[in-house]
């Protein structure tokens, strides 16, 4: 960068510092050079400019009204050019620019001042070359590390060739994409991951005891703010050369979220289809065999299947997404191959395992704790499906999902097996969707045909009632409504299903009804 060290040390110059005291502001950037010959120029010097002179102001002002002015326009220095008529320095103008900071900087007789600017252009091209070279390296290097698949840590060690400086990449999730230079604690990820789901995100954020970090956006493929390169350094000690590299890096690191936002739409595809092939029964089961083992997941031995699926989330962000990551880190820590899917309510994970379903359960109680402890939230439950081969998965797959779906409603147990929960639910489990839904249909039509024709709530009435356990008092309160009214909607109820919510056979019938109804396609998939 142009300082006026660079503009000393040219000897064709002939420049001498005088305030030799006053070293630090000479490595200091100048913005660029102002040549002034007015009484009073703070008007029109902009800070960080440098001052030439020949001293034709002083038959209108002393020098310490001139130098004050020129401090007082944050001038970066002060060049006082000697000529025939000023052979030398006015007296005392070295103290007053020593006693304002003011780098006095003398320019030997018949030196111009055009030579000075010649030599200013001359480094600043200089400058602009080589920081043109560095960025047009930088990108070469950067874009070879993405095309080898190096990902976010490729690009933080492109960077790391460059300078020392701490750097770390976290997404909106929260997870760590990459870090080089520290080693930040499950917190400071997560308030780094919180600072980019603001609007807008902040510049800075504090990453608990570590300072100010400094936030680049890394943008995906949608222009929407998908993770963040942070320096783990202040603002104000980056050298520009930095505040470039890490710009351009974070532009580099939009290019493998979008392709790793492209990879996992597709594994999202094929795990959807995967999942929607097993659901379906025998007649599937030759191509999922073949797409197992596309998974790594060996078909022709014994799985396991465990469907995983968040309580009560702290964050009311948090899906059954959020934790498919966590998931798949936890099995290859383990080095067990599974196909994992995060469905609308849960995660389905279909893993070779060798040995006995006590050990499975062991195993799902570790990962639980493991989910639970790196995704917030708040409890993780995991429903146990039967040890089965490829060909006949979709009965311990329901028989894991409806499990789970049981342990969400209960305080414990965090996991469990068919075997240890029998209910109505497992049965109905076993049932096809379409069956669920024309009994529910069947049994509850009347009732949302009046509701969407009438626009009244019967539905939610009804729903209410059996929730609290057919207590009168107790449900008019939940609906705000005189246990008359509540009365009266019964009454309705009855008259348009013909099942009467007194007699225990009906009223079987109306709850089954309303909780038979199928959940639905896995959706928002992925596999690993």
């Amino acid at each position: 960068m142009l300082t006026i060290s660079r503009l000393v040390a040219d000897p064709a110059l002939g420049l001498r510092v005088v305030t030799s005291e006053l070293t630090e502001p000479l490595g200091e950037e100048i913005h660029w050079l102002h040549t002034t010959e007015l009484a009073d120029p703070s008007p029109y010097v902009r800070s960080g400019e440098l001052v030439l002179t020949n001293g034709l102001w002083l038959s209108h002002v002393s020098p310490d009204r001139f130098v004050a002015a020129v401090a007082r326009a944050g001038a970066a220095g002060l060049v006082f050019g000697l000529t025939a008529q000023t052979p030398t320095l006015p007296e005392g103008l070295a103290a007053l620019c020593l006693s304002h900071r003011l780098p006095l900087i003398e320019l030997c007789v018949g030196v111009p001042f055009a030579a000075l600017t010649r030599a200013a252009a001359r480094i600043q091209n200089e400058v602009l070359q080589a920081e043109l070279t560095a960025t047009v390296h930088r990108g070469d290097a950067l874009a070879t590390a993405l095309s080898r698949g190096s990902g976010a840590a490729g690009v933080l060690e492109i960077l790391r060739g460059e300078t020392e400086l701490p750097l770390l990449v976290v997404d909106r999730k929260g997870r760590r994409l990459a870090s080089i230079g520290c080693e930040p604690t499950d917190e400071q990820v997560r308030l780094a991951a919180a600072a980019l789901n603001r609007t807008p995100p902040p510049i800075e954020v504090d990453l608990l005891g570590r300072g100010p970090a400094v936030l680049y956006l890394v943008e995906g493929a949608m222009g929407e703010v998908d993770a963040g390169l942070y320096c783990l350094e202040p603002a104000e000690t980056l050298a520009a050369a930095d505040r470039e590299a890490l710009a351009q890096a974070a532009r580099f690191l939009s290019l493998e979220v979008t392709k790793q936002q492209a990879v996992h739409a597709i594994e999202a595809r094929f795990a959807a289809e995967l999942l929607e092939m097993i659901l379906s029964g025998p007649r599937s089961s030759g191509e999922v065999i073949r797409r197992l083992r596309a998974y790594g997941v060996p078909p022709d031995r014994p799985l396991g299947v465990l469907v995983s699926a968040p309580v009560a989330a702290s964050d009311p962000d948090t899906l059954p997404g959020d934790i498919t990551h966590a998931v798949g880190a936890f099995f290859a820590t383990h080095g067990i191959p599974v196909f994992t899917a995060a469905g609308s309510r849960d995660v389905v994970s279909i893993c070779l395992w060798e040995r006995s379903a006590e050990e499975l359960a062991r195993f799902a109680r570790d990962l639980a704790a493991e989910v639970g402890r790196r995704v917030p939230t708040g409890r993780v439950v995991i429903g146990i499906g039967d040890i089965a081969t490829a060909g006949v998965l979709r009965e311990s797959l329901v028989r894991a999902r409806e499990v789970c779906q049981i342990l969400r409603a209960q305080p414990a147990p965090d996991i469990a097996a068919f075997a240890d929960i029998a209910t109505f639910r497992m049965l109905l489990g076993l049932l096809d969707n379409q069956v669920r839904q024309r009994f529910s249909e069947q049994v509850l039509g009347a009732i949302r045909d009046h509701d969407a024709r009438a626009h009244t709530d019967l539905e939610h009435t009804l729903r209410t009632f059996l929730a609290h356990d057919g207590q009168w008092a107790v449900t008019a309160t939940a609906l705000h409504v005189h246990v008359n009214t509540l009365r009266n909607r019964m009454a309705r109820i009855t008259e348009l299903t013909g099942r009467n919510v007194n007699r225990l056979e009906d009223t079987i019938d109306l709850y089954l009804a309303l909780v038979a109804e199928p959940s639905g396609p896995a959706t928002g998939t992925s596999a690993h």
